[in-house]
């Protein structure tokens, strides 16, 4: 209740993207205040054991995991971690350091419990976040999400994702390589599995290079408004090149079944939209990659995320790990708390007792919708 009124009366009044550094800075701060992160970490922790599992190694204690897109440059993931969540993936992070799209780039439709953005990589490059994450974060699981720096033309692609690769290798407990943005010019053509191909091999090879002792797991995240037979491609490459995961999906760039007037939303323009309307595509490409990889890789469900209902269809879906942003702007700092408390429920009610054996256990998840 204390969050939504503050939202209301005054994050809401703010430019969406200045709230969300205004709500940022003030949950780093706080963490600053003795006690504060015990006090956060005993009120929001999720203590349910049946929710713990393992993943690339690490003991995580939910499946709710924190988007990139919050956190782009490092700078609060112990502080994120404190309100519950299991995982925290920063950045999209680039090689080089870039200031991203003009502002205003970021956009509430409350209507729809939405977001649409084109902040284009905002960020402070590899080198920086990678000095700011040399002091080990206290994160179960840490992902590093890394994209293409702008100014570099499509034919030095696997160079600039090489070098963020190579500086993050030791900081990463699993790396995601984001060639699904709407906002970078030509990004999304690196899908096309022709290009796709010898950027993550490449991708993969220097991971392997810059952390010999150690294994970092590499997954890629893609698109909902990739068609189906691209979605099959993706998958089968995932599996050729030995990938670890897929992340199913980043924002769309489709504008169909909104509640907020079209013409309201054509005046913001471009950009990425996320939160509910992604629900049901989201789930569907999950469905699919399921089907289609069999078990072979791990998923991690993003898009349209809102609450414990949309997470348990995800978990059954075939996704052991979810993620949310947009439906965190809107929920609060005690949006994991309630996700964790409706997947224990759930659980219960279903009769298991890990959620383990709840993954893939949608009889619709082992075929191709």
């Amino acid at each position: 209740m204390l969050y939504r009124a503050l939202f209301w009366l005054v994050l809401k009044r703010l430019p969406a993207e200045t709230a969300h550094h205004v709500g940022f800075a003030l949950l780093r701060a706080m963490m600053w205040f003795p006690g504060a992160r015990a006090i956060t970490r005993w009120l929001c922790a999720a203590r349910d054991p049946a929710l713990r599992m393992t993943v690339f190694g690490r003991d995580v204690p939910s499946p709710l995991g924190l988007a990139a897109g919050f956190d782009k440059d490092g700078k609060g993931p112990a502080a994120i971690a404190a309100l519950g969540f299991g995982a925290i993936e920063v950045g999209t992070i680039t090689a080089q350091p870039q200031p991203g799209n003009p502002k205003p780039r970021m956009f509430r439709l409350p209507a729809d419990r939405a977001l649409i953005n084109r902040l284009g990589f905002n960020n402070e490059g590899a080198d920086v976040a990678a000095a700011r994450l040399a002091r080990r974060p206290a994160v179960p699981l840490l992902g590093l999400n890394i994209g293409k720096t702008k100014v570099v033309a499509e034919e030095g692609a696997l160079a600039d994702y090489a070098a963020s690769a190579e500086r993050l290798a030791p900081l990463a407990d699993y790396l995601v390589v984001n060639v699904s943005s709407p906002n970078t010019p030509g990004l999304r053509d690196l899908q096309a599995v022709d290009k796709l191909r010898p950027l993550l091999a490449h991708v993969r090879a220097t991971l392997d290079r810059a952390s010999p002792t150690r294994r970092v797991p590499l997954l890629v995240k893609i698109a909902p408004d990739l068609a189906d037979d691209d979605i099959d491609a993706v998958a089968d490459l995932a599996i050729e090149l030995g990938l670890d995961g897929i992340i199913a999906t980043n924002t769309t760039i489709a504008r169909t079944g909104l509640a907020t007037p079209a013409d309201a939303v054509s005046a913001l323009g471009a950009g990425g939209l996320s939160g509910a309307p992604l629900r049901e595509r989201a789930l569907a490409v999950l469905r699919r990659l399921h089907a289609r990889t069999g078990g072979k890789l791990l998923l991690v469900a993003a898009g349209g995320i809102s609450d414990a209902d949309d997470a348990w269809a995800r978990i059954r879906a075939g996704a052991t790990l979810v993620q949310g942003y947009t439906g965190f702007i809107y929920g609060g700092p005690l949006w994991p708390r309630r996700i964790h408390r409706g997947l224990s429920r759930k659980l219960r009610a279903a009769g298991y007792t890990s959620l383990a054996e709840a993954i893939g256990s949608d009889p619709s998840a082992a075929r191709s919708s």
